[in-house]
């Protein structure tokens, strides 16, 4: 029997004594794409932060892949695989672009993982031209459009080649052309098994995502 790739049991959270998750329980298998549904203001984002680790539970546990994912296993060892198996797509692109250029910050992630300059070089080029914003390279972030800054990062995290992508409504800021591209983008990624859950309230595009 495959082993689940996340095992969450019981996780509640709360900020300031607002319980934003409260006695959660799910899996998720390797390959497996799951969405998660709920209003703004409902723990979608909390979730996904419990899941890529950047938050610790007040109470539950969760596992990824068999190990307990807790700061103490971060700490421990555990970070390097995960942080390399696990890319975060935050909702709000502003939060996570902070390179003086696209390029630099699609390099970040590869440079992280100790990967020669040449094969950094190679993987942000593929995915430049995979997205098709090779003619962004030099452009300063803070300088884009919404659409453009949510595809650099979307290219971020995708230069690193993690197996599970983390999407806080990924079509936020997109406008309808640019949300065909990303579901187009998502069903090619899914034809090489990669595991995806996307947190959206968009009860339209739960059927793509999921």
């Amino acid at each position: 029997m495959e082993e689940d790739l996340y095992r969450v049991e019981g996780v509640s959270f709360s900020y300031d004594g607002f319980k934003a998750l409260d006695d959660i329980s799910f899996t998720v298998r390797p390959g497996e794409n799951l969405a998660v549904l709920g209003a703004n203001g409902s723990g979608k984002s909390t979730l996904l932060k419990v899941l890529n680790g950047l938050i610790t539970p007040a109470s539950g546990r969760v596992w990824f892949s068999g190990e307990l994912l807790d700061e103490g296993s971060l700490d421990a060892g555990l970070s390097r695989t995960f942080r390399r198996t696990v890319g975060f797509v935050f909702s709000e692109p502003d939060v996570q672009l902070f390179s003086p250029t696209v390029f630099d910050e699609v390099a970040f992630g590869p440079l992280q993982l100790g990967l020669s300059d040449a094969e950094v070089r190679s993987r942000v080029e593929d995915v430049l031209e995979m997205l098709g914003i090779g003619r962004l390279r030099e452009r300063a972030p803070y300088t884009l459009s919404s659409g453009e800054k949510k595809k650099v990062a979307i290219a971020s995290v995708l230069s690193v080649n993690p197996e599970v992508l983390l999407l806080d409504e990924p079509t936020t800021g997109l406008d309808p052309r640019s949300q065909v591209w990303l579901l187009e983008l998502l069903n090619e990624l899914k034809k090489l098994k990669k595991t995806f859950i996307t947190a959206t309230h968009d009860l339209s595009l739960v059927e793509d995502f999921s």
